[in-house]
């Protein structure tokens, strides 16, 4: 076998062993692996992972080595245009084949095209595969053929393709090649993708575990504790209702393959006790994101231009002191406040107030979505180009089967609604803890005397409202307006 020519495995977003198709395939040639993975911020047109996101990928990256040192071999990081080094790569180890998992963003699908093109011209085998999807983006189209604008169809045709095929177990065996000379191959520590002066992580680290066994625990303690009831419970922020498993989606430590069977054996086994409507609900939200990564594959610019061109004229306001007031959690809306407070101090925020925050952004202080987009790019650990994007412009009406821009969320009703005694507040914004739960959605209501019994001091301890709802919403349909 030490003579064999190598396979070499490209390890992109899909930091995982079990479900893992490129690894399959890589396996099943018998040849010997070397395992590498490219940290490319030069290619041209491709994003650089925001501070949050590369603080997983640190986590993440070490947990895969580990991995594969447990079945004697190593992960190999390289830093560089991804092209460029996977042809030079193979050619240096004399590879027989390179496989790997696609991405769906317009650069990806270049950077794709470009290596397959360069290595087949050398007579190097160079094969991809969906390790990220329940179906690729060009297998679900209505019957004229053209891409879906709206979820619910896309969904309905999505399902009647069948049940997604089913996800691999994990190989048992793999074999590497013994001693790899990969010039150019870099440490863990030296991509810098930590945090060091100042270290904003420590919440990140309290709240999350970046690895493919991270994911695994995580889902199962989904599918335990918080499957049942999800229908009725997933948009109260104040519960653990939902299930937190976006990041290890993204980074691809589970596959939605994996995630779509496992709770379909958790409901048959009686392990959870969801209902067929939870279960549905569940599966809906993974259809959201597939319908996202459709969107992204056929609009390669979501993150930057209006799906709808007529929010082109839209008269967006520059105020750098409103989105810094948003960005920190000073808006004077606590239900807004302290979503922001959460994401800032986990790098994640329950999906309900991902909508609150982002129309208040968007509508009450007229803010364009894109700065909006730009901020979660950088602090959400699940920071995705299909989902961000896609969610940005649903919020902001601009965007396929959105909202409606006249749709503009009442930020204490969200609160009172959402929240009902506050908990999710107190959590986050706790100079207001001690507010009772009628007012602490609405501290200007309350009495000096109550706000000086609960230590508030508004203005000074916690902000006034920085806009007043019912005006920010004049001022908002009136933009919308001006668009007919």
């Amino acid at each position: 076998m030490t003579g064999s020519r190598p396979a070499l495995l490209w390890f992109r977003e899909d930091l995982r062993l079990a479900d893992n198709p490129a690894l399959k395939a890589a396996v099943a040639t018998g040849q010997p692996l070397i395992c590498i993975y490219v940290f490319d911020v030069e290619s041209d047109g491709l994003r650089s992972p925001g501070g949050a996101a590369r603080w997983w990928l640190h986590g993440a990256l070490a947990a895969l080595d580990a991995s594969l040192k447990e079945h004697g071999g190593a992960l190999h990081i390289l830093r560089g245009a991804a092209a460029p080094i996977i042809e030079r790569l193979a050619t240096e180890t004399d590879a027989s084949a390179v496989f790997w998992n696609r991405r769906y963003d317009a650069p990806s699908r270049a950077i794709d095209a470009a290596i397959k093109s360069a290595l087949k011209a050398r007579g190097i085998d160079a094969e991809s595969f969906n390790g990220a999807l329940l179906h690729e983006p060009w297998t679900v189209a209505g019957k004229s053929g053209t891409p879906f604008r709206v979820f619910t169809p896309f969904w309905r045709a999505a399902c009647a393709k069948g049940e997604p095929a089913a996800p691999l177990k994990a190989p048992d065996t793999l074999v590497f090649h013994p001693h790899p000379k990969l010039a150019g191959a870099v440490a863990l520590t030296d991509l810098h993708l930590e945090p060091l002066r100042p270290d904003w992580a420590s919440g990140l680290r309290a709240s999350w575990t970046p690895s493919e066994a991270g994911a695994r625990a995580a889902l199962e303690h989904f599918l335990r504790n918080n499957l049942a009831g999800y229908a009725a419970n997933r948009d109260r922020p104040d519960m653990a209702s939902t299930s937190r498993l976006s990041p290890f989606l993204h980074f691809g430590h589970l596959s939605p393959r994996q995630v779509w069977y496992a709770s379909q054996a958790a409901v048959a086994s009686g392990a959870s006790k969801a209902s067929c409507a939870d279960l549905e609900k569940f599966f809906s939200e993974l259809g959201w994101r597939e319908f996202s990564y459709h969107l992204l594959f056929h609009h390669p610019d979501l993150a930057t231009d209006n799906f709808q061109s007529r929010f082109d004229a839209m008269p967006w306001r520059q105020d750098a002191n409103a989105l810094r007031a948003w960005q920190r959690g000073r808006t004077g809306y606590p239900i807004v406040d302290a979503a922001m407070r959460e994401l800032w101090a986990t790098g994640w925020m329950h999906n309900r107030t991902r909508m609150v925050a982002a129309s208040f952004l968007v509508k009450h202080l007229l803010i364009d979505w894109r700065e909006g987009e730009r901020w979660f790019w950088d602090t959400l650990v699940d920071a995705d180009a299909a989902n961000n994007a896609a969610s940005w412009q649903w919020v902001a009406g601009t965007g396929a089967d959105a909202a409606p821009y006249f749709r503009i969320f009442n930020p204490v009703l969200q609160g009172e609604k959402f929240d009902p005694d506050g908990a999710y507040v107190r959590r986050w914004v706790p100079e207001l803890a001690k507010l009772p739960a009628m007012l602490i959605h609405k501290p200007w209501k309350a009495t000096q005397d109550l706000l000086a019994a609960a230590g508030v001091r508004l203005g000074e301890t916690y902000p006034q409202p920085i806009i007043e709802h019912e005006a920010a919403r004049k001022r908002a349909l009136t933009a919308f307006g001006a668009l007919s």
